[in-house]
């Protein structure tokens, strides 16, 4: 029955076009209603808690970063040095959105912010190549979801918080993952562009990539500046999201010298903005995790899931099903907020790595922003690019697909995730 009250009144506040912040509150409420023990002073306590974590400062910091780079002229330099690197091979525009995302994700963490930047850079020029439109569209959606699963992520910083699991370790057990899924649109780009007959841009010299790549130094210097901050402990999550924000805000200041004072407090006004809608979700959400965990309903997930604790990889199977289908349906900081306290308890008791699960869960969390109808991400490529829904949905599916594919091929083979991230630990 509680399980009942849970989903209903979620679903129902949901329906009624409430937000997802107020509808999780009112899900509180009805659970507090349901078990006898509402008391407003308790909801208020929960609520100011459920956003005061020292690690979730790395959130808004992040959002700063991202909104620095992109504007700071920080994206447009990688851009430019992975044209110089394998923009002149055939269907080249592809590989150079496939590697611009994974450079770009190992600086901002935000899917959306990435997948708007790499629309309003490479759409234009993709299309003036010749290519269709909505795959190339498609193309730069999925290349956008690869940032919240390269460190830095806003994704593996929520999902630690909310699961108790070492964000470090997400961080560093995300590259290899990261890879493997720009990897699988590499394969797909590669399959559906085949038979374009497409000239691609001229072969740049040798010095020409050494330019591009000195003239995107400062950008590509920071990836490796928070890996190896987080591998030898100089540095903590929270501590890298403030080292990527100030780095980037010095580069694009003194050394790009593009940011400005005027400039850049519109940067702060959008970024406070996010940041604030995201901290929110995260304190309602936290309301319903008490109370989750108050109502036993991961016991009572366990129990009805009891069959499966003996095959992990059956259970992680049927798990990464429920968040697919859920995924469509919420964005994806809810999804794990809602799912990470009902799932841990299972996840724990069937043995399963707590950071492996992390991983997959967040990849699978990822692509579900590419996911129709609510995919967040498609909704800032067709804005970015003027197009409507229905074009850029089409040209998303092969290359989501493939991103599931690798997904799923990680679930049949966790040593694809586990030995390489044992690399880093």
């Amino acid at each position: 029955m509680t399980v009942i009250v849970f989903l209903g009144s979620l679903l129902a506040a949901m329906a009624l076009g409430v937000p997802i912040a107020f509808a999780l509150l009112l899900c509180g409420v009805a659970l507090m209603v349901h078990m006898g023990n509402f008391d407003a002073q308790i909801l208020a306590q929960n609520l100011l808690e459920g956003a005061n974590s020292f690690p979730l400062l790395a959130v808004p910091f992040f959002m700063l970063a991202g909104e620095i780079m992109n504007a700071g002229g920080l994206s447009r330099r990688i851009v430019n040095f992975a044209m110089a690197l394998v923009g002149h091979v055939k269907g080249g525009l592809g590989y150079v959105t496939i590697v611009a995302a994974v450079i770009m994700a190992s600086l901002s963490g935000s899917a959306v912010a990435d997948a708007a930047a790499l629309a309003a850079l490479l759409l234009p020029m993709m299309v003036k190549a010749g290519h269709d439109k909505g795959r190339s569209a498609g193309l730069i959606a999925s290349g956008g979801i690869i940032a919240p699963i390269i460190p830095p992520s806003i994704g593996f910083v929520i999902f630690g918080v909310a699961g108790g699991v070492s964000i470090t370790k997400l961080f560093m057990a995300g590259i290899f993952p990261g890879i493997w899924l720009a990897l699988s649109l590499v394969v797909t780009w590669w399959w559906l562009c085949r038979k374009e007959e497409i000239t691609p841009p001229p072969r740049k010299s040798f010095g020409e990539v050494l330019e591009a790549m000195r003239l995107a130094g400062w950008a590509l210097v920071l990836p490796l500046i928070i890996v190896f901050g987080l591998k030898f402990g100089i540095f903590t999550p929270t501590e890298a999201a403030v080292v990527a924000a100030m780095y980037s805000l010095f580069v694009s200041t003194f050394i790009y010298r593009e940011l400005n004072f005027k400039k850049l407090v519109p940067l702060f006004i959008s970024a406070s903005k996010t940041s604030a809608v995201v901290m929110f979700l995260v304190a309602a959400a936290m309301v319903s995790a008490w109370l989750i965990t108050v109502a036993n309903l991961p016991g009572q997930i366990v129990e009805l899931l009891q069959p499966l604790l003996d095959s992990p990889r059956l259970l992680m199977l049927a798990i990464m099903v429920l968040t697919m289908v859920v995924g469509t349906a919420l964005d994806m900081t809810p999804t794990i907020l809602l799912l990470t306290p009902v799932l841990m308890p299972v996840v724990k008791a069937a043995g399963i790595d707590p950071v492996y699960f992390g991983v997959l869960f967040i990849i699978n969390n990822a692509i579900g922003l590419i996911t129709p109808p609510v995919g967040t991400v498609l909704n800032a490529v067709a804005g970015a690019g003027k197009m409507s829904m229905d074009e850029v949905t089409k040209g998303v599916i092969p290359f989501m697909i493939a991103q599931f594919a690798a997904m799923f091929l990680m679930i049949a083979f966790p040593q694809l995730v586990m030995v390489p991230a044992r690399w880093f630990y």
